[in-house]
């Protein structure tokens, strides 16, 4: 594989240009997963930049290769990196990982006091928000900021959050407590295993979306009989 150089920054006005391609991105990827969470237009992508709320990784070159950007919830008591995106091209260079490093340090240095959390699918972002100290976490443990529970829906799977009250869906909550004692974070389920193999994180998505789903169709077919 051909060595590619990466700088990644906080995204600022001058990086307005690149709005309408993350946000197509953006769109084709959750496409591809089958789901349509937080959609965003190239003009709300251009806000976080004026704000300094993201981080935009670009080729020596000047080319786009991803971004991130962060959200604050409940008067930001709580604060969740989204969108992250990599460009197609440029996926297989470890880009994620080093993006979510740098979009979770910015949200440490602008909101040093906020829980930061994330909802995903995503085996290999499980994986990377685990190294950085996320836990996995009920529903009940993240925002009730109902600003936040509307982004959800535009997902294909927005029908099982509302049947389980928004207490669960095929999306796992991960989150990190800035207050939180180590050894507490130590001893919470999954997390150490969890950082030492991938597998364990696919097996766990493959799990949850599997049970969910089932469960969903069994109330379909049940109500069905009554129609």
């Amino acid at each position: 594989m051909e060595e590619i150089s990466f700088k990644i920054i906080v995204a600022d006005p001058s990086h307005k240009k690149y709005s309408e391609i993350i946000t197509e991105e953006m769109a084709n990827s959750a496409k591809a997963r089958g789901t349509g969470i937080a959609k965003r237009t190239p003009a709300y992508i251009e806000t976080k930049m004026d704000e300094g709320k993201a981080v935009i990784a670009l080729t020596s070159d000047g080319v786009w290769a991803g971004f991130c950007y962060i959200e604050a919830w409940g008067h930001g008591k709580y604060v969740a990196n989204s969108g992250l995106i990599v460009s197609p091209e440029f996926r297989k260079y470890g880009l994620a990982r080093k993006i979510k490093q740098e979009v979770f340090k910015l949200s440490r240095l602008k909101f040093p006091e906020s829980k930061i959390f994330g909802l995903t699918t995503g085996a290999a972002v499980m994986k990377i928000n685990s190294e950085l100290g996320y836990i996995p976490v009920s529903y009940s443990d993240l925002t009730d900021d109902q600003e936040f529970w509307k982004g959800c829906q535009s997902c294909i799977n927005f029908e099982i959050l509302t049947s389980k009250n928004r207490q669960n869906c095929l999306c796992t909550a991960m989150l990190y407590d800035p207050l939180a004692k180590k050894n507490q974070m130590a001893e919470m389920a999954l997390r150490e295993d969890f950082k030492k193999d991938l597998k364990l994180f696919d097996r766990w998505v493959r799990l949850k979306k599997y049970v969910m789903l089932k469960l969903n169709k069994t109330k379909d077919s049940a109500l069905n009989l009554f129609l």
